[in-house]
Order: structure tokens, then sequence, then C-alpha cells
């Protein structure tokens, strides 16, 4: 059995590439869309990429199943959970090779079994993996868990309703996943853990670094598993505190259910000139970092440094429709059409390289972002700048600057109405970096926005009253 977890560390995400040696054949679980990846790691093990599957219909990127069924491969998807969230595209096309599966139901590769388990909670289809390596045992090894559980952390199951906008569905979904785990507790415990997040991902609130575990340690030591004495308490710890989900997750969760646009092959954006790019009047994602953007920019683009928060501002600030240009050097644009893809930005039409696009500002209308130190705040709170925290709210309810307003910097976009034009902001965060996007993205919409590029602990060291 060859069996590879693969990391993709600016989503926290983990595929598995699985083949049965004997045969020559495999299978990807949960992969991304830029697919070619994944055939080139088969190639070089010898293997022949024949099948595809997912845990459920995800939230957090756009799945590459859509791409790999054009390409041929036998898709395996959960034929689980509630009418509203089965997989349209494909139930819907007749030239794919698919089969559907429920609970119970079996399918191989060679030597290698994989058991359908129907694990809802996360969301009403989510479906796991028992994985069996046949040639060895009858035994399985372990479980592709998907987002049901996490190393230290299971699946949040509010985003049908937080993400999706499905209201009424938190608690339920909640109470479903505590019955799933139920059902985990009794597996044994030497069985593998083998998730689709680890830490950094926006699918739970505590998933761990380590990239695999336990049955049994996860029973013994994970939080969540601690408040199961009774489904209330469970329910009520599981949602308290979940981060706000990126904007870009709604639509995921459409794309991945309806269908995407396939690509087929990576888009090439266009080596063009700064004074094109300029002049294109789409957006920019000017990969600079915070301070040379708010020292010089071009009025409209947004602050998105090349770094792992790319994709999730670029997903939650750019819409599908618009054209998109790129301030990034060339040896970085296919990695960063790559993170754009992933989040479902596909229309790339050209980028210039930082060297150029400085030169052409310092020679053009370039325009400047005013950047302060909380040493500052009260000084502009004084003459009418109201303060934007743009922090989680779990950050914000620890403390916060007096009379501020919080909305989270991926949720922005969804709730600017309740910011006023005719108001000047004061935008922070916990370190500077996302509200420098935050700020790009609101400069850029017309607002009059202050960027303070500072740690918020040094506001609160110097609000801390002195004890004797």
């Amino acid at each position: 059995m060859f069996f590879k977890q693969i990391f993709e560390p600016k989503l926290a995400q983990y595929s598995y590439l699985i083949g049965c040696q004997k045969n020559g054949t495999a299978i990807i679980i949960d992969p991304m869309r830029d697919v070619d990846v994944y055939f080139e790691m088969a190639k070089k093990e010898n293997l022949n990429l024949i099948a595809a599957a997912d845990t459920h219909i995800h939230a957090d990127y756009v799945s590459g199943l859509q791409e790999l069924a054009e390409k041929g491969l036998h898709i395996y998807a959960s034929d689980e959970g509630d009418a509203d969230w089965k997989y349209n595209w494909l139930k819907a096309n007749n030239k794919y090779n698919a089969t559907f599966v429920k609970d119970g139901d079996r399918f191989s590769l060679g030597n290698i079994h994989f058991d359908v388990l129907h694990t809802p909670g996360h969301t009403p289809e989510h479906i796991s993996f028992m994985v069996t390596d046949g040639a060895a045992t009858q035994e399985p090894m372990g479980i592709l868990s998907g987002d049901f559980v996490f190393v230290g952390d299971v699946g949040r199951p509010d985003l049908l309703e937080s993400a999706a906008g499905v209201q009424g569905m938190m608690r339920p979904s909640a109470e479903r996943l505590f019955n799933s785990l139920e059902q985990f507790k009794k597996m044994p415990e030497y069985l593998k853990v083998w998730p689709a997040h680890g830490a950094g991902s926006a699918c739970g609130k505590a998933l761990g670094a380590v990239p695999d575990s336990t049955v049994g340690y996860e029973v013994r030591f994970s939080s969540p598993f601690k408040y199961m004495h009774h489904v209330d308490n469970f329910v009520d710890f599981i949602l308290d505190g979940q981060p706000e989900p990126p904007l870009y997750f709604a639509r995921m969760k459409k794309v991945n259910r309806d269908g995407i646009n396939v690509l087929g092959n990576l888009p090439k954006p266009a080596k063009m000139t700064a004074e094109e790019v300029a002049k294109a009047g789409g957006v920019i994602l000017d990969s600079r970092t915070r301070a040379e953007f708010m020292a010089a920019h071009l009025k409209g683009s947004y602050c998105a440094p090349f770094d792992k928060a790319y994709n999730t501002v670029a997903g939650s600030y750019v819409s599908p429709e618009e054209k998109v240009y790129l301030v990034i050097d060339t040896h970085q644009v296919e990695a960063a059409v790559r993170d754009l893809v992933r989040v479902g930005v596909d229309n790339i039409i050209g980028y210039v390289t930082i060297a150029e696009f400085k030169e052409y500002l310092e020679k053009n209308n370039a325009v400047k972002t005013t950047v302060l130190k909380f040493d500052d705040l009260k000084t502009y709170q004084e003459n009418g700048y109201e303060v934007l925290d743009v922090r989680k709210k779990t950050e914000y309810d620890i403390d916060h600057a007096e009379g501020s307003k919080n909305i989270a910097h991926v949720r922005i976009p969804r709730r600017i109405e309740e910011l006023d034009k005719n108001k000047k902001y004061l935008v922070h965060c916990q370190a500077g970096g996302r509200a420098a996007a935050a700020a790009s993205y609101l400069d850029a919409k017309g607002f009059d926005v202050v960027m303070i590029d500072d740690a918020f602990e040094n506001f609160v060291n110097a609000h801390v009253e002195p004890t004797f």
C-alpha cells in the first residue's frame, strides 16, 4: 500500500494519495482544484491515478473533484444527507463516471478497501472512509475523517448557518455531530485518524499541528470529548468561540455543490507593464509588504502580501466575475495563481513585477495611507475618528478599545453598510496584517481610513492599571 499525506499550508488542508502497488492504481481523497500536482505525484510512484473522492461538500476551497471527473477519473461522492446538500453537478451530468455512496458501502482499488461511514454534523452529507490494506489484514488501519474529527478538535457544525446562510442549522448540526462522535468513540483505539485539516484552518477553532492521531488519543485528550457527558454541554461548547468564516466560504459551498468553472489547466496571466495594469480597470492585488503599500499604492488596489493570508484576503475581497491583476515577481506568479483558483478567483488577466511597479509609482499618482501607533489613537479619536477593530469577535471580547466597532476583516464586504462614508475610521487588528488588508479594501471603496500598524498588546499594556 502506498500512502501519502499532502499538506497545503495556506489553507491548512490535507489531501491523501493512496495506491495499490500490486496493480498500480491510486485514488486521491479531498483533492484541491489544481489537480496536476496529484498526477505528477502518482507518476513518480509508478501509479495510475484512476479515482477521486471527497469526504463532503467543502466550504474553504474549491474541490478538485469536478476537474478530475472531466479528466475521466472515477468519482466517489456522498449520497447521504439532506436533499439540499447533494452533489448536484455530478447527479445532473451522465458523462461522468461516478458512484454515489452511503453508509456501509465499500469500494476498492486492488487490495485497498474503503468502507464508507456517514459522519454528519460538520455537514449533513459528510462521510468518512475506513481504510484497510487487504494485502496485510482484513482489519482497518485508519480512518480518513475529513472535517469530522481533527487532531485536537472536531469539525465546526455552524457553517451551514454562519457561512452558507441556512438559518436554524447550528444546534441541530451540533447535535448530529454529537451522535456521530458517540459512534467514533466505539471504534478501535489503535485506528489512525487522518484529518482533512490542521492548525490554521477555519474549519475548527483549536486544530492541532500534528498531522495525524489515533481514535484512542482523541477520545481521551481532545477537548470536545470532555464535554460529551451530555449533548447540551457539548453543543454549547462546540458552538462557543467559533471564528467568523471568511466570506468566500458561502461561495465555495455553492460551487462545490452545483458545479465549478472547469479550468482544465491553470490560468496563465500575461506579463504587462505597470501602466497597462494601472489603466486596466480591474482589481489589483498588490503583494508588496504592508509598509510599502501604505507608503505608496494605486487608488483602488488591495494590500495582499504573498503570505499565508493571501488566498483568504483575495477570496474575501474579490468577486469571481472581477478581472484580477497581480503585482508580484515572475517566479511567484504560478504559486499565486494556484492560491487564487483554490478559492474561486479565476479571472487572472495579467501581472507586473514589483520592481517595475515601484518605478511606476515613483513617477505617477500614487496615494498614501496614514499609518499610526496605538499611542496616537486617543488624539485621532478626539479629532472625530472612530475605531474599527477588524479582529475576530473572540479576540475583541477579551479586550478592546472603548467605543470601538468590531467587524472581522474577512466579513467586511458583507457588513460594509454598517459603516458610514461620512465618518473617518482608525482600523486596527492584533498585529497589523489584517488591518492593512481591511484598510486597503475600505479605502478602495471610498472610505476615509487611517491604519494602526502596531501590536494590540501595546494598547492593552498602556491601559492596565498598575498593582502594588
